[in-house]
């Protein structure tokens, strides 16, 4: 009895430290396989070994655990405190998503790296393009980004990040991952390739913007119901579809 308690205990523990919970990751990956194009679908499963990006989706949280990826833990967030922008913000010496996803994107574009490296790089960036669309992912320093701030969740005691992460995405809707792209993936070409343009740093400024708001509408103690719920599912829709698309149109372009 005592080890699943301190395993439930861990898992608690382990869980603020992710970013859209694991259903999240999936919606991503998934939404971004649906639109690679048919040379970079094939380039990825030769090194994926003919998993889908979907497989890895959530590689990145567990491996930062590990001895070997331990580096990596800061990589998946990039702390803006309040009344500060990313830019002005003093950089984590360790990296954040930000440095994360450019340095990735630039060792894949090189061509230069062993098939094991290429493919390691490559789960990487397929969770940390979803890490810096979460909200919460670019929170507070000051409150390890929502973990210490305290709400409630239906009336169960929780954090702001925790809410965010998991909670939000599972009460928006109960569908899996493919359900979730079959109903929200449906902009007009034209559309899409304008949520997929830009730079990993516009889209960190944007998700900086959406996280501040959440700021504002969750002070600590707030009690979260049905009406956050139905405010805020838009907000989370349109950040994994985001997520998704740009997802794609990197890969696109690494994999022409």
């Amino acid at each position: 009895m005592t080890r699943f308690i301190l395993l439930g205990a861990w898992l608690l523990a382990v869980q603020g430290a992710f970013a859209w919970g694991q259903k999240g990751h999936d919606i991503t990956a998934y939404i971004a396989e649906c639109h690679l194009t048919s040379a970079a679908a094939k380039k990825i499963d030769r090194i994926l070994g003919g998993y889908s990006p979907v497989y890895y989706a959530n590689w990145l949280d567990n491996a930062s655990h590990t001895p070997a990826y331990a580096h990596t833990k800061t990589w998946h967030y990039l702390n803006v405190d309040e009344g500060e922008t990313f830019e002005s913000m003093p950089a984590n010496p360790a990296g954040d998503v930000l440095k994360a996803v450019e340095q990735l994107v630039e060792e894949l574009r090189s061509k230069r790296l062993t098939a094991e490296e290429e493919q390691i790089r490559l789960r990487m960036l397929i969770h940390l393009v979803g890490d810096m669309h979460c909200p919460m992912h670019l929170g507070h320093a000051t409150d390890l980004g929502g973990n210490r701030v305290a709400v409630r969740f239906f009336g169960r005691e929780t954090n702001l990040h925790s809410v965010w992460d998991t909670s939000l995405v599972e009460a928006a809707h109960n569908w899996g991952y493919t359900e979730w792209q079959r109903e929200i993936d449906r902009l007009p070409k034209k559309e899409a390739a304008a949520e997929a343009a830009g730079t990993p740093a516009d889209w960190v400024r944007e998700t900086q913007r959406i996280c501040t708001a959440v700021y504002e509408a969750t002070p600590e103690g707030t009690n979260i119901s049905y009406d956050y719920i139905a405010a805020q599912t838009p907000v989370v829709e349109r950040q994994l579809l985001r997520a998704g698309l740009r997802l794609a149109r990197l890969l696109n372009e690494i994999y022409r």
